[in-house]
């Protein structure tokens, strides 16, 4: 088969490699489409990359193409979200159900070989089926829309409340089209840029904030009528938007650190003194999964995407790139800003 091998770094090529056949336990994926996740990035442009030669990708959608022994769920045919992590089982962390924090685990695309590939062979509790209702697309975008739903499981949401969202790349366009679908009475994107702000509202933000704008925060407050926020989500993994959940929670509010920071935070004392006076809760996300394993973060992008509830826009494909184009695709990302939204490897073309 054709697959896109990093070799070393800033060196990936499309090549022929061992087409995987299905072992006791696992199926065989036609794989459609991978979206390039910002991990990937320094796989393949840095120095991340666990192993060489290895094949990436791990946010994906195809259809089952083989099935090995014992496996009950699944058959030739079905559509297919791919469900990256591969947990140990045998941990603590795993036997109590939290997944995403096991010392032992796998990883579907970085620590195995992945879909960046036309197969790619997992376990059969690796995969959530989706019905014709939703597209290929949409399937590549499972994981990253788990992610954000993981983001509000870790608080104890409630609808009726308001909440704001800091960031309005995918994640957070995401983490708000779930705090709409569980009832949240204000859902507020806030973003630099007005194209992002104009999305969050077509998605059903009922208003967004310019954070550029020298009043952001007076802005932003007083959509809670001077309070606050119930719930904040930090989606951009910036230092300026992990100060201002700080400073746009509410009292007893819940804080939530999806994105992850790329820099050194720090805080003043009085940035950070908001905890002790509004005593409010902080908490950070990592991954997407729940018990039992994977989660039912799966079951619902499933079902949400199907009702059509769960938007999906097209602007947050940047490009389809043929999987035989799969460097020129990584050589965009040295360009700062050149890659708006995110980019989906073709596994047919």
């Amino acid at each position: 088969m054709k697959a896109g091998v990093v070799h070393a770094r800033e060196d990936i090529r499309y090549e022929e490699i061992e087409t995987p056949k299905a072992g006791k336990g696992q199926v065989r994926i036609k794989v459609k489409y991978t979206g390039i996740c910002g991990s990937d990035i320094p796989r393949v442009n840095g120095d991340a990359c666990h192993f060489f030669p290895n094949v990436l990708g791990h946010e994906f959608s195809g259809t089952v193409d083989e099935i090995g022994d014992e496996v009950s769920t699944l058959q030739v045919g079905d559509r297919v979200a791919g469900v990256p992590l591969v947990p140990c089982m045998k941990c603590e962390d795993c036997q109590k159900g939290n997944y995403s924090l096991c010392k032992h685990y796998s990883f579907i695309g970085s620590r195995q070989f992945g879909s960046f590939a036309e197969y790619v062979v997992v376990p059969e509790k690796n995969v959530v089926k989706f019905e014709d209702q939703v597209s290929f697309e949409q399937g590549a975008f499972f994981e990253p829309a788990m992610v954000a739903l993981h983001g509000l499981k870790r608080t104890p949401f409630e609808g009726g409340r308001t909440v704001a969202i800091l960031g309005g790349g995918t994640i957070g366009m995401f983490v708000m089209q779930w705090a709409k679908i569980f009832g949240a009475r204000e859902s507020v994107v806030c973003d630099i840029a007005e194209e992002r702000l104009a999305l969050g509202k077509r998605l059903g933000a009922t208003a967004g904030i310019n954070t550029l704008e020298e009043d952001y925060m007076e802005k932003a407050m007083a959509l809670t009528g001077g309070r606050g926020y119930d719930y904040v989500f930090e989606t951009a993994g910036n230092v300026v938007t992990m100060r201002m959940a700080f400073e746009l929670a509410a009292n007893k509010a819940n804080v939530c650190f999806v994105g992850t920071p790329t820099k050194e935070l720090s805080f003043t004392v009085d940035q950070w003194e908001n905890i002790n006076r509004k005593e409010f809760y902080l908490t950070g996300s990592w991954m997407s999964y729940s018990a039992p394993y994977p989660g039912d973060e799966w079951i619902l992008a499933a079902h949400y995407f199907k009702t059509g509830e769960l938007k999906f826009d097209d602007s947050f494909i940047f490009k389809k790139v043929p999987l035989s184009q799969i460097a020129d695709a990584f050589e965009m990302y040295k360009t700062p800003g050149a890659v708006k939204g995110k980019i989906l490897i073709d596994s047919e073309k």
